[in-house]
């Protein structure tokens, strides 16, 4: 087996970006004004790679934002120097050699923050994909290889331009950057809008800055540190408390659990989970000592995209800090060995749809139905003008069907909002945010179904979630343009959920 390496950093971004981000807005807003708030945000390592890696197949949707979280697996700093061998070895047990885990992109992350607020939705890639690779020979390698590739093409062809080891380190870093941005816009068919990128000594950092973080386990389980293989993590089932190396060691760990590297992912997304809970609970944004100490970490750690507004963002960010985001991670189609690597196969075609769907926006192929009344018990057809919302998700058999139903719903007066799959379910279930009681009735009505208020539906929104007891109108066919149900993949694994501290292997 191929060597795997750590995906860590990315974490700390996150982590940086939701207690900073959200932060920085409570500053900006409570009174500490403007000297403040620009003394706190200044200093931010910026990048220009976004100028140079816009995807032109992949058109901004609409004005929602795409955010990526880079997680860097160096164990090197900003300017190239090895971090110290020994606190490599015995805080982070991540092996004593500093070219182990290369510059590998060993988390990408893609956060999607709707045009009009509301729940956010985040996409873990498997960092194994087997993708075609922008930036250096342009052939297809593991997604997490783009940006070591065409680091080291940039600085061979750097090398006799006299830069010193920081700039040449700073600049060939900017071209793994354009590589990774570009492959991920180039694989998911998204625009990607802003980027934070942080290596291995950021999720310590961050750790370390915000205390003893709890995660909670299904099973016990330990994966021992002998001679550089191995996280060192030692865990029981239910609730941990886990200082910074204890934290690195959990989102670290792969061998001993069912699912290997994917039920890794799973665990950063708890983690993040984790760490938006112990913020919101323990006041951290309204504590400036506690704020200027993330900050700073922030700072030292790191890089951002020079189109950043930090203040902007950190007004939206509310929406990443009240239990409001779900991760899900992208399926994979198999596994196979290409040039004695160890990959994962994955149908881009598929890939990009889900992307869409997830993201708010229908296939292109989405028949054009009109508003029958399924198959399960219902009231009158509905008949209404409103601004009510509906957002619908496929967790049927049934190819197409959240398409149609969203387009009989626009049909009967209400307002198209997202179209997506979600994980199965046995039945159909209608949510509603404040001020969409009735409107979520007549839908509910429509399926069979109970509407049900939720504190995670924005106001004004009503969610449909078509469960196996959905069945088509009479006389409609499946899509005949839409994948089968059989090919038509779930996520990799549940999604985890802000809100609380998820449970994971």
């Amino acid at each position: 087996m191929a060597e795997r390496g750590v995906r860590l950093g990315v974490l700390a971004a996150a982590g940086r970006l939701l207690a900073c981000g959200s932060g920085l807005a409570v500053l900006a807003t409570s009174g500490l004004g403007w000297y403040e708030y620009h003394s706190l945000a200044a200093g931010l390592s910026t990048s220009n790679a976004l100028d140079h890696a816009r995807s032109s197949t992949a058109m901004p949707l609409d004005s929602s934002v795409n955010v990526l979280l880079i997680g860097l697996d160096s164990r090197k700093d900003m300017d190239g120097n090895d971090l110290p061998p020994q606190f490599v070895q015995d805080e982070l047990h991540a092996g004593a050699s500093s070219e182990v885990g290369g510059y590998n992109t060993n988390t990408l992350i893609v956060l999607h923050i709707p045009a009009g607020g509301g729940k956010v939705s985040a996409l873990s890639i498997p960092r194994d994909d087997y993708v075609r690779t922008y930036g250096a020979d342009g052939r297809k390698h593991k997604i997490k290889e783009a940006y070591g590739y065409a680091k080291a093409a940039a600085e061979d062809r750097l090398a006799d331009t006299g830069l010193d080891q920081g700039q040449l380190e700073q600049q060939s870093r900017e071209a793994g950057r354009e590589a990774t941005l570009a492959t991920v816009q180039n694989f998911l068919g998204i625009p990607i809008d802003h980027f934070a990128e942080v290596n291995l000594l950021g999720f310590y950092d961050i750790a370390k800055a915000l205390g003893p973080i709890q995660v909670c386990l299904n099973h016990a389980t330990s994966d021992p540190a002998v001679q550089g293989q191995g996280s060192g993590f030692l865990g029981h089932a239910g609730l941990n408390t886990l200082n910074a190396s204890q934290a690195l060691a959990f989102v670290r760990q792969r061998h001993n659990l069912a699912d290997g590297d994917l039920d890794r992912t799973h665990r950063q997304q708890a983690f993040l989970a984790s760490v938006e809970d112990k913020l919101k609970h323990e006041g951290v944004f309204n504590d400036l000592n506690r704020m200027q100490s993330l900050l700073g970490v922030m700072k030292k750690d790191v890089v951002i995209d020079n189109r950043w507004d930090v203040l902007d963002f950190a007004l939206r960010a509310s929406d990443l800090t009240g239990g409001n985001v779900e991760f899900n991670t992208l399926p994979i189609t198999g596994f196979a060995t290409i040039g004695k690597e160890d990959v994962n196969t994955v149908d881009t075609a598929q890939v990009q749809e889900i992307v869409r769907g997830l993201f708010g926006r229908a296939p292109a192929s989405a028949p054009v139905v009109g508003a029958s009344p399924t198959a399960a018990p219902t009231t009158a057809p509905i008949t209404r003008t409103t601004s009510d919302t509906v957002d619908v998700y496929n967790a049927s058999a049934v190819a197409g069907a959240a398409s149609r139903e969203s387009q009989a719903l626009v049909a009967a007066g209400y307002q198209g909002g997202r179209v997506g799959t979600a994980s199965p379910r046995s039945r159909t279930t209608v949510a509603y945010g404040s001020g969409a009681q009735e409107g979520a009735k007549d839908i509910a009505a429509r399926y069979g179904a109970a509407a049900e208020p939720s504190s995670r539906v924005v106001a004004g929104h009503i969610v449909v979630t078509l469960g196996s007891n959905y069945s088509p109108p009479a006389g409609v066919e499946d899509d005949p343009g839409a994948p089968s149900s059989a090919s038509m993949p779930a996520m990799q694994g549940p999604p985890v959920t802000m809100g609380g501290i998820p449970c994971v292997n």
